[in-house]
């Protein structure tokens, strides 16, 4: 069923306050989510290798525990090392052929952590740990049933939304821009792990941020507020150019102290405070279009790691943003859309059993002027839902 309704009420942007999150590559939540995705695609193209289709296998549940480390100005030395837990559910074995699923998680794992943390040694500082086992005949079945369209292997619902608000985007552009290779090279002594709370009231937008500096760059106390000071301004210089905000205030580190010694500065060894003080898990980072948006509506599913075919809690999730995205590019006058998608367990994943867009208009419009418009882009997307379901399985849309 789909129903297209107007939305009545403001748009984020006019609201008073806005809370916009987003926690960066290094922070252990996005590192569980962002690894956990990359085993869902390795294991995804080694199925279509073997068997020609994406077997069952749900890698979302995953626990990074923090290690411990001894951090000194100029470096230091990791004493425990973190433990990357890896599970859940996979198909070890089909049509008498082995698939080496451990093999493929660790390796893939290894492989995300020398592509993205600059400090991590993938053999050195982490222990890994796989709990992973076969799926329940019900939900392996899922994928031996006829049919052109895999069922649903769960009852669920998601929401996406376009376009993105003012707030929004700086917060997701500067930790794309703090966590750049350009930026990196210019500042090696940052860490990875950047954590940005944005703040919005009015006009005036308030950022507070969190990225440590690396004990191997930081030579005392007054050297770490130097080089404090210096990316604070370039952070500073470089939101210059977000005019839509009448003011950006800028705060970095706020829980360091002067006059406290180490224990009043964010220092880092590795870059990630998964070393030594915070664990991370699938599911508590960001959303699949980047943010936590507070002011928007969200689901509750933990999109990475999930199969891309019949898991609708990434396929709907992810689904939801670009249908939205759509509607709003293709149609005039549209302030904000949301895209409500709700399966129902075994029905075929095209046909969900609501499909809901909520339209803000610019200015007063009868819905019945978008009604056909908005059902064809539904009818369009989910009978291609297929094609979408490969290019997630390829990872070619991003979910953290």
């Amino acid at each position: 069923m789909i129903v297209i309704e107007t939305l009545k009420e403001k748009s984020v942007s006019e609201h008073s306050v806005e809370i916009v999150e987003r926690k960066g590559t290094g922070h252990p939540d996005y590192m569980c989510d962002s690894m956990m995705d990359a085993i869902s695609v390795a294991l995804s193209k080694e199925y279509i290798k073997e068997f020609g289709t994406i077997l069952h296998h749900n890698i979302d549940k995953s626990l990074l525990a923090a290690g411990m480390v001894e951090k000194r100005f100029g470096g230091g030395i990791v004493t425990k090392p973190m433990e990357l837990t890896i599970g859940d559910r996979a198909t070890f074995s089909a049509s008498g052929r082995t698939i080496p699923v451990s093999d493929i998680a660790i390796d893939t794992a290894k492989k995300w952590l020398r592509e993205n943390m600059r400090f991590v040694d993938p053999e050195k500082h982490l222990k890994y740990n796989v709990a992973l086992a076969s799926g329940s005949d019900e939900l392996t079945d899922i994928f031996l049933r006829p049919g052109k369209f895999r069922g649903a292997n769960d009852t669920s619902a998601a929401v996406g939304y376009y376009p993105l608000s003012h707030a929004e985007k700086i917060v997701f552009e500067l930790e794309r821009h703090l966590n750049s290779t350009i930026f990196k090279k210019k500042h090696p002594e940052t860490g990875e792990d950047v954590k940005i709370m944005g703040l919005r009231k009015g006009e005036n937008l308030d950022l507070t941020i969190a990225m440590p500096l690396l004990a191997s760059y930081v030579q005392s106390v007054n050297d770490y507020f130097e080089k404090k000071n210096i990316v604070h301004k370039e952070i500073v210089e470089f939101l210059r150019k977000h005019k839509e905000m009448k003011t950006i205030e800028v705060h970095l580190n706020t829980l360091d102290e002067k006059g406290r010694g180490p224990g009043g500065i964010y220092l880092s060894l590795l870059g990630t405070s998964a070393e030594d003080a915070d664990s991370g898990q699938v599911g508590r980072g960001n959303r699949v279009n980047g943010l936590i948006s507070v002011n928007r509506p969200m689901g509750t599913e933990a999109s990475a790691g999930k199969n891309p075919v019949s898991h609708v809690g990434k396929v709907y999730n992810v689904l939801s943003h670009k249908i939205a995205r759509k509607i709003y590019e293709s149609t005039e006058g549209i302030k904000e859309v949301y895209v409500l998608l709700l399966s129902r367990i075994g029905t075929p994943i095209d046909k969900p059993q609501m499909a809901t867009a909520q339209i803000l208009f610019e200015e007063e419009r009868e819905i019945q002027e978008v009604q056909e418009h908005v059902e064809e882009i539904f009818d369009n997307e989910l009978r291609n839902i297929n094609t979408f379901c490969l290019e997630l399985g390829e990872g070619k849309h991003p979910i953290c």
